[in-house]
């Protein structure tokens, strides 16, 4: 499956008098706004701009004066990194060529490879829900027969990886300042250049803005954002995918869209969070049609009964999602690690049969 169709999802492969009626509402939001595109990065990077210059200055009078200002700047990130994600789908403007700039620049800001993450994103949109094709670009989920049949050493490390300080504090520092620097094997040429060359830019604003304001000041300020601002995204990925009532299935039951639908949330935020956040919450939309721009997801949400029957969660509800652990396939849901006693006795009990 190539990008073009992972992005647009399965209608190539069916005719048009079969096309479903969701199929026909959503592509009434896949054409691309220039005018609202443009507003959303004047909107995004001009505070985020004029943050970081406010931070610097509020060095000299107080930490407690810099913490607020990088708290929002954060959310000014999170923000720049939706424009960026909406560039890779190809559905932030109209032209590949210009999302394709666009996206390499703002991946130097949220510190990600333009190309290659956009190719890890693809195979997440293609696999999602899926328990055969787990692995690449989502969050490590092991059901509950995998997870006792596993070694000591890789229960300890999935309960470390699973652990919500290393998962929302220590991962995202990982990720984006570690990780994201280094190609990968699996991935083709122009992924790995793609790592390269915003290793480069990365360097060079850094060079730029350390001379600028100094090393101590640039490396305090860029590593509290990014820290920050990824571990909002991380949880945001991590809600989007691991809720009560999420769905997961082997790969010959699966479904395009029931993974969308029952397994991508409705994460239905504050207004002020939704906007930061970029829409992202309407995930379920998303998932059905990655061509469609962030700005239009809404209005594609309240344009069908279908979408607004999906079950959303809530801030509240979502705090629920740091017990989820593991996969239990006999009774279909995400439950925590006392789930495990349980499968061991029906284990112990079906061996005695």
């Amino acid at each position: 499956m190539n990008q073009s169709q992972i992005d647009a999802g399965p209608s190539a492969e069916q005719p048009a008098q079969n096309t479903p009626a969701w199929k026909t509402i959503v592509a009434r939001y896949q054409q691309p706004a220039v005018w609202r595109a443009i507003w959303q990065i004047v909107n995004t990077l001009v505070p985020y701009v004029a943050l970081w210059y406010l931070m610097y200055l509020s060095l000299s009078i107080s930490y407690w004066l810099t913490l607020p200002l990088a708290l929002l700047a954060s959310g000014f990130l999170v923000r720049v990194f939706i424009i960026f994600h909406d560039c890779g789908h190809g559905s932030f403007f109209k032209s590949r060529t210009v999302n394709d700039v666009l996206g390499t620049i703002m991946g130097v800001l949220c510190f990600t490879p333009y190309y290659r993450w956009r190719w890890e994103h693809a195979v997440h949109h293609s696999s999602s829900g899926d328990l055969d094709r787990r692995g690449t670009g989502d969050v490590w989920t092991l059901t509950v027969q995998e997870y006792l049949e596993s070694s000591r050493w890789k229960r300890f490390s999935y309960r470390l990886a699973r652990n919500p300080f290393v998962l929302f504090v220590v991962a995202p520092l990982m990720l984006f300042l570690i990780i994201e620097r280094l190609p990968t094997a699996k991935a083709g040429v122009r992924e790995r250049l793609s790592v390269h060359l915003t290793n480069l830019l990365i360097l060079l604003v850094g060079i730029l803005l350390g001379n600028q304001f100094g090393w101590k000041a640039y490396l305090l300020l860029q590593v509290a954002v990014v820290t920050i601002a990824g571990s909002a995204g991380i949880w945001l990925f991590y809600v989007q995918h691991q809720f009560e009532g999420v769905y997961w299935e082997r790969r010959e039951q699966w479904d395009y869209v029931k993974a969308a639908l029952q397994g991508s949330s409705f994460y239905k935020l504050p207004k002020i969070l939704q906007w930061f956040s970029g829409n992202i919450g309407f995930h379920h939309i998303h998932h059905l049609s990655p061509r469609i721009p962030n700005y239009h997801l809404e209005k594609c949400h309240r344009a069908e009964p279908l979408f607004q029957a999906v079950k959303p969660v809530t801030l509240l509800s979502s705090l629920k999602s740091f017990t989820f652990r593991l996969w239990d396939e006999q009774r279909q849901k995400m439950v925590g690690y006392s789930a495990l006693a349980r499968a061991r006795n029906q284990t112990r009990a079906n061996n005695r049969r």
